[in-house]
């Protein structure tokens, strides 16, 4: 396994109980008292999952899985002693991957943890996903706006310009998508007419 797991509980006592139970199944445990404490420990480690005790002193654990969200995107599962649904619908409009009701034993929240890691696993996948169809519809859009702009200075078709455009950076040897940006940008001029006589 090996996952890191980032505990933040102000109570001591449960907080190495369910640390040493979690070390003891195979998980490395980052261990804070304290939002502020947490969000240190989270300066030169990288956790996969936190366990959040929602109420604690100082900064609570609300402001501080806000925090973690935010800057870090690492999903989380609450802990709290409280299972009323004001704070069950709290914890999950905030995104919590899960709520856990105080006192705890390991054996009881091995099964949400292993569940919540897995979860974790596909929001990281979508995240990639997403960040890719991003970058490759910014690729898209900005040569298609380069293929348009010269459409209109060579009065060239769509298909004949993508193919001289292609062209071009073969035997210039750049890529498309960094050229297209250049000629949308207005930063290089282009000169196609030998590639569209050729295609």
């Amino acid at each position: 396994m090996g996952e890191t797991i980032l505990l933040v509980e102000d109570d001591r006592l449960v907080l190495h109980t369910l640390a040493r139970g979690l070390r003891e199944a195979g998980y490395q445990v980052l261990e804070a008292d304290s939002g502020e404490v947490a969000i240190q420990l989270c300066s030169t480690n990288d956790p996969d999952l936190a366990l959040l005790d929602m109420r604690l002193g100082g900064m609570s654990g609300i402001e501080f899985a806000q925090w973690l969200k935010g800057a870090l995107g690492v999903p989380f599962l609450f802990l709290s002693a409280y299972n009323d649904s004001d704070t069950v619908v709290a914890a999950a409009e905030l995104g919590a991957l899960g709520y856990l009701v105080k006192p705890l034993d390991v054996p009881q929240v091995l099964p949400a943890i292993r569940t919540a890691l897995q979860r974790a696993q596909e929001i990281k996948k979508l995240h990639q996903a997403e960040l890719d169809l991003s970058t490759a519809l910014k690729t898209s859009r900005s040569i298609s706006m380069a293929i348009g702009l010269l459409m209109q200075r060579f009065d060239s078709g769509a298909d004949e310009t993508f193919e001289a455009l292609r062209a071009y950076c073969r035997s210039n040897r750049v890529r498309m998508v960094d050229l297209a940006n250049q000629v949308v940008e207005h930063k290089q001029n282009v000169d196609l007419s030998s590639y569209l006589k050729k295609s």
